[in-house]
């Protein structure tokens, strides 16, 4: 079963007099276990895109089914509930609480979630083991780089188990070198935790990384590349 599905999904914004259409009748379908780019030049909807995909926003006209539930039909709360539950967020700006130290930034959705203590405390130990920042949980954001702060970003993200993780630009304020790191170690997890990844993105190496490539132009899908997974599997 897809884990995503868009069908004539539409998303104007009225600023004052003028209205913009952000999305435009899209039809989508998220592959399970993939790694996803949806690419297009600023401007061209692929963060509203994101932001529908993600229960962030929601469209004016169309369908949204996310691991299996009709989003549109939950109320706020249970909307906020199903975020937390299933999805994973990693932002450009890393978005980590600056007052907690990295374990407790990675521990931090599933105290919300109310996973018991020694559950959290092997969830995270794991995590940064994976992402290779183990010696760095008792530090805080402000004493990391670029790249380790990302690193605990997936981190966070992969805490809850979600079974779609997502990532607006998330090599946009890296050099390229830390950037093409974090991409190898996004693919390693996605295939290691059998999660979808969908990023947003116009870098060429998270592109080339893509089992499936969205190119959107003006609100419209323009075109969808199907590769073949980097697991070896034929789609």
């Amino acid at each position: 079963m897809n884990v995503v599905v868009l069908n004539g999904v539409s998303k104007t914004y009225h600023l004052d007099a003028v209205d913009v259409p952000a999305l435009v009748k899209i039809d989508l379908a998220i592959r399970p276990d993939r790694f996803t780019v949806i690419s297009g030049a600023s401007g061209s909807g692929k963060t509203t895109l994101l932001n529908v995909i993600g229960c962030i926003d929601l469209p004016d006209q169309g369908e949204i089914v996310v691991a299996g539930r009709a989003v549109q039909l939950l109320s706020d709360d249970a909307l906020s509930d199903f975020r937390a539950g299933h999805i994973g967020f990693i932002f450009q700006n890393f978005n980590l609480l600056p007052v907690l130290t990295v374990d407790e930034n990675v521990e931090y959705p599933l105290l919300l979630a109310r996973v018991p203590a020694a559950e959290r405390k092997r969830r995270v130990h794991a995590l940064l083991e994976a992402v290779g920042l183990a010696d760095r949980a008792r530090h805080f954001p402000g004493q990391l780089s670029g790249g380790q702060r990302q690193r605990v970003a997936i981190a966070r993200a992969l805490a809850p188990a979600p079974q779609l993780v997502l990532a607006d630009e998330p090599t946009a304020n890296l050099d390229s070198q830390t950037g093409a790191a974090i991409i190898e170690l996004m693919r390693a997890m996605q295939r290691e935790h059998h999660v979808s990844f969908v990023f947003s993105s116009h870098d060429p190496n998270v592109l080339a990384a893509a089992d499936d490539a969205v190119m959107i132009r003006d609100g419209r899908i323009e075109k969808i590349e199907r590769r073949e997974s980097r697991t070896g599997r034929t789609p």
